[in-house]
């Protein structure tokens, strides 16, 4: 099962790189996402927006042609009164002009006006003609000129505003943009517009711009045909464009109405809004037979659509919520991936263990079979024998349990010395005497020293020191090197010692056991004064352990 769960987080590996860079790029990913749907919005609004400005010039163009074309029907209205009657009187004529305009809705004009044809050598006649029959104070302005041979000055305009009044006497043919126009309309016997005029009703107003409309009116037929005058009608451009709005939606569109040529001087009238253009659209139409461009603009929108800000809204939530779900697996993976590997961790350290105890346990035993096989060989009868054994599995036993408290990390060398010296401690203290640093021991080197300070208080305590009331024992220890540690028991004022004349147990489980399991050779001497003992023990610290490999 560990195999298992190992192999699926190597395969895995990739994932665990980068915790925290999968989330950001899961975010990066919608953003783009959300940026690229903002787009095609952005230009299919853009579309949408050049479909409907074409709606706008279309709608436009069609009001203003509306517009003239109502002035034009008004002005053919007028043209024929004139033509069916020799004279007009200015009653009749403000009667038809009355009837023409119905509710005073000029369609964006400044009214109608009769202007009349005349040659140079009929000005005086014609200017005195009208002071007797229209008004005494009816002037041709600006008066005569050498070698002009046609004069058209205006005689009647409706509705009679003060502003209106001041263009009467007018010699329209005096000014050349007029005199085009009408020499035209002449020509063509049809309504013709002129180009861009200051109107002389707003002769006081500097950027008045305006523009009229002639309609021819004739008398006689055939070769006897001539131009008996004009009814035209005066516009102010701007009024004109806004009578053409009111036939349209207003969709806040910018507007531009322009003189046959698209440039800022030939300019007739605009309806400006604030902004920089975004798309535009031009137009060209034809109002009374003169060329006009009709432009339209849209104004750059200051901030997306509707539609992209909901988008981008969205998709900067859809992000976040994505990048937070995916922080969230990834840590939890990391934290998966973490108990895992503790599992595994702790699966090694269990096996490491395993193989750990079942090492001591050998090793314990393969003592303990020693200690039997020898301590029987030593043996006198039964009871010599476990009597000899209890003590030596029960020193075995102290040790163990010192190193239980500490968990089986370490056992100072005091602890052990005094665990196994216990016996003989009591009412006998003043008989033994131990000094020394703290050092501890590794579990294996501290059962090994126990059992030989066990054995050493043994023959002490039978043979030697511990078995007189004078006696005592002096245990020194010491660091020798960083990594070793020497011991030294000595006996005095115990039964003079004399050398075993054979080898006995104890002696055996120190020079041989015991210096076999602490690496070292144990000094054992048997002097007159004293047995004497002398061991080294190594010294390893916690940090350089290594748990026992397989081999």
């Amino acid at each position: 099962m560990d195999k298992a769960l190992l192999a699926r987080v190597e395969k895995q590996a990739w994932f665990h790189r980068y915790p925290r860079g999968w989330p950001l790029l899961l975010f990066v990913l919608v953003a783009a996402g959300t940026l690229l749907s903002v787009m095609a919005i952005e230009r299919a609004e853009a579309d949408r927006r050049q479909i409907e400005l074409d709606r706008n010039v279309t709608e436009l163009a069609s009001g203003l042609q509306r517009r003239a074309s109502e002035n034009i029907a008004i002005l053919r209205a007028g043209a024929a009164l004139f033509t069916a009657n020799e004279r007009v009187s200015p009653e009749a004529f403000a009667d038809i002009a009355k009837g023409l305009y119905g509710d005073n809705d000029y369609h964006g004009s400044r009214g109608i006006a009769w202007a009349r044809w005349t040659p140079a050598d009929d000005f005086a006649r014609f200017e005195k003609a009208v002071q007797d029959v229209v008004d005494p104070a009816y002037r041709i302005k600006p008066g005569i000129e050498p070698g002009r041979k046609v004069y058209v000055p205006i005689v009647y305009i409706e509705p009679r505003s003060a502003s209106n009044r001041t263009a009467i006497g007018f010699d329209m043919y005096s000014e050349p943009v007029r005199r085009e126009a009408m020499d035209l309309a002449a020509a063509l016997g049809q309504p013709v517009a002129s180009g861009l005029v200051h109107l002389v009703q707003d002769r006081d107003t500097t950027d008045a711009k305006g523009f009229l409309i002639y309609m021819p009116v004739f008398a006689g037929q055939g070769s006897e045909r001539h131009v008996r005058g004009f009814v035209y009608s005066p516009f102010r451009a701007s009024e004109f464009l806004g009578s053409a709005v009111e036939l349209v939606r207003d969709r806040g569109v910018e507007i531009a109405i322009y003189d046959g040529q698209r440039q800022p001087d030939r300019l007739l009238a605009a309806r400006m809004i604030e902004g920089d253009n975004d798309v535009s659209l031009d137009r060209r139409i034809v109002i009374a037979n003169r060329p006009w461009i009709v432009s339209v603009s849209f104004k750059r929108a200051r901030t997306l659509s509707a539609l992209s800000r909901a988008t981008l809204v969205f998709g900067a939530v859809l992000g976040v919520l994505v990048m937070f779900i995916a922080r969230l697996i990834t840590k939890r993976s990391a934290e998966d991936r973490i108990v895992l590997e503790w599992f595994s961790d702790q699966s090694a350290i269990r096996n490491s263990l395993t193989r750990e105890l079942n090492h001591r346990v050998k090793n314990t035993l393969a003592n303990v079979l020693s200690i039997v096989a020898l301590t029987r060989r030593r043996s006198v009868d039964l009871d010599d024998f476990a009597e000899s054994l209890t003590g030596r599995i029960r020193a075995l036993s102290a040790t163990h349990d010192l190193l239980s408290q500490s968990d089986w990390t370490d056992a100072p060398v005091a602890e052990i010395v005094r665990s196994e010296l216990a016996p003989y401690m009591g009412e006998k203290d003043g008989h033994i005497d131990m000094a020394g640093p703290a050092i501890n021991l590794a579990p294996n080197d501290a059962m090994s020293l126990g059992l030989a300070i066990h054995e050493l208080a043994t023959n002490a305590a039978k043979y030697g020191a511990l078995s007189t009331t004078q006696g005592r024992v002096y245990i020194e220890w010491r660091l020798i090197a960083p990594d070793v540690a020497e011991l030294h028991w000595r006996e005095a004022g115990g039964p003079p010692v004399v050398a075993p004349r054979k080898r006995g147990f104890g002696r055996d489980l120190l020079e041989k056991i015991v210096a076999h399991e602490l690496g070292s050779k144990v000094d054992l001497r048997f002097d007159p004064e004293g047995v004497e003992c002398t061991l080294q023990v190594p010294v390893r610290k916690l940090t350089s352990f290594a748990l026992r490999s397989t081999r």
